[in-house]
């Protein structure tokens, strides 16, 4: 359940991030505009548009936030899916122990 609580919302960050991109290469200019202080270059879909760093910082922010919520949580289904076929593994051991000794 936690790891679901972690894969979804980063799946959602990801998407919202990827929506973020697509907003900024309609809306932002394709070449340096120092008066608007858009001077930090970002290649989305191979067009270069510039923005700003704060722009900039909050997309990556968003983009690296939700990588790492997305990979705790798939880290921790994997770990549980471990475990639990483990325990499926030890369960079938003593299944076929019991019928071996009882059958």
């Amino acid at each position: 359940m936690i790891a679901l609580m972690l894969i979804l919302p980063g799946l959602a960050g990801l998407i919202g991030s990827a929506m973020v991109s697509v907003h900024y290469l309609d809306t932002m200019p394709r070449w340096p505009s120092p008066q608007e202080s858009r001077i930090i270059p970002r290649n989305i879909h191979g067009i270069m548009v510039f923005q700003t760093e704060a722009e900039d910082r909050n997309l990556d922010l968003i983009e690296y936030a939700s990588i790492g919520v997305f990979v705790a949580g798939l880290g921790l289904g994997l770990v549980y899916l471990e475990k639990w076929s483990a325990r499926q593994s030890r369960a079938a051991e003593q299944d076929d122990q019991f019928s071996k000794y009882y059958l």
